[in-house]
């Protein structure tokens, strides 16, 4: 069986490259910001559909066995949601649905935000666990934390959904497993810049804040973050989570001090701080959009594991049918 993907709300395809790397073939993927589509096509060679997911014509695209989405978490209105799909129309998740009610796939693989748990007073994730299994698909979630599951030290916590399509699996004893805790070996020295970067992200005396950061970031193996009146300092020894904030200028990207001084961490450490090799091309956009991107994105190796342990349960599948239809012939 072929391992074909079709990715939504892709990004920059921190989600794909997951993916490929655990050996997956992409088809095609969807995002709609221009700027990632830039960056995205620097990476990725196939199909990359760019625009608005809710003019998508799910009947004109290549049917795939696994979809994933990093969709955007919406509330749900229950009054509106116990009357049908016609008051649903506009929400992103109901839109997912749509492709897997067109395309069948044997996989189904979101990410969210943590709060996802808690949001809507609980009921936005009982409805996506009630749609899920409604159309005869195992439902299993977890919050995973970068610094735990990627060996990245970054604090960064997002819930993950794995669901199989029941049709597919034809096994009672089926059970996925999401990746054991593994130790973090990377340090935040790690994936710093050893050499002097460029001059605009350092912070000289003309900066108003100057004194304040030359008194607070003195710690080589910690980062910081302005906080208006105070710098906060990151105790953890990991990175704390970037956010889409960072592209939005102002000092919203972290701090560090190096031996040439104290700056911004530059948006290509950013996406070392999200799992992405050093040959990860970032194009020639303004550092906002980069930081923006690197904000949004997903962390890459906690994908790769997760799209590992799928794979692992699709090969057991696929031998299983092998060996059965092997034994009746």
């Amino acid at each position: 069986m072929k391992k074909t993907v079709g990715s939504l709300y892709a990004g920059v395809g921190g989600i794909c490259m997951g993916f490929k790397n655990a050996g997956f073939e992409l088809e095609w993927a969807n995002e709609f910001d221009k700027n990632a589509c830039t960056t995205y096509k620097n990476n990725f060679k196939h199909n990359l559909i760019e625009g608005d997911v809710m003019a998508l014509d799910v009947t004109a695209l290549e049917k795939i066995n696994i979809l994933t989405a990093g969709f955007p978490c919406q509330p749900f209105s229950v009054a509106g949601y116990r009357k049908g799909f016609e008051d649903s129309r506009g929400n992103h998740f109901f839109k997912i649905l749509d492709f897997v009610d067109e395309m069948r796939p044997n996989v189904i693989f979101l990410e969210n935000v943590k709060n996802l748990k808690g949001h809507d007073k609980g009921n936005t994730i009982k409805v996506i666990e009630s749609e899920i299994r409604k159309r005869n698909y195992t439902f299993d979630s977890a919050v995973l934390n970068t610094k735990d599951f990627g060996n990245i030290p970054h604090n960064r916590e997002r819930i993950f959904i794995v669901a199989f399509d029941k049709d597919y699996i034809k096994d009672d004893k089926f059970e996925f497993h999401f990746p054991e805790k593994e130790d973090l070996t990377k340090s935040i020295k790690d994936l710093i810049t050893k050499e002097k970067v460029d001059e605009k992200f350092y912070y000289h005396e003309d900066k108003y804040m100057y004194d304040m950061l030359r008194e607070s970031i003195t710690n080589k193996d910690r980062i910081y973050q302005f906080r208006r009146q105070y710098v906060r300092e990151n105790k953890s020894s990991v990175c704390p989570t970037l956010t889409a904030n960072m592209g939005t200028g102002g000092h919203n990207v972290p701090l560090i001090t190096t031996d040439f001084g104290f700056r911004k961490l530059t948006p290509r450490e950013c996406f070392r701080f999200q799992g992405f090799p050093d040959d990860f091309k970032l194009p020639a956009i303004s550092n906002s959009h980069l930081y923006k991107q690197a904000g949004n994105s997903v962390s890459m190796p906690v994908i790769q594991r997760l799209a590992s342990e799928i794979y692992k349960v699709l090969e057991k599948v696929e031998a299983k049918k092998t060996k059965k239809a092997k034994e009746k012939a």
